[in-house]
């Protein structure tokens, strides 16, 4: 996968914890918090099934993006995950 504006939705299990980010390498930060190298709220509830995400052209614009999901509802990032990801499933191995 090329280097990449991206916004991603992990989450520890169907309806689990959820944990918004942006990145511009998608596969080596999911790797990341897959293997416990990003302390935090992911390490702290292992959030790290790849469940959503969405590509930009450029950084501002992810990271715009990634505020305004944060700031939704709990029940508005389930509803984008299951329009995309109806069944939940971890959505790393594609992008490896």
């Amino acid at each position: 996968m090329a280097k990449l504006p991206v916004v991603y939705i992990l989450t520890n299990s169907r309806n689990g914890s959820l944990y918004t980010g942006v990145t511009s390498n998608l596969q080596k930060r999911v790797w990341e918090h897959k293997n416990n190298f990003v302390d935090g709220f992911s390490k702290q509830y292992s959030t790290h099934m790849l469940v959503y995400y969405e590509t930009h052209d450029i950084m501002i614009n992810a990271i715009t993006r990634e505020k305004q999901i944060k700031d939704w509802k709990r029940a508005w990032k389930i509803h984008l995950i299951e329009k995309a990801n109806p069944y939940w499933r971890d959505l790393y191995p594609e992008i490896v």
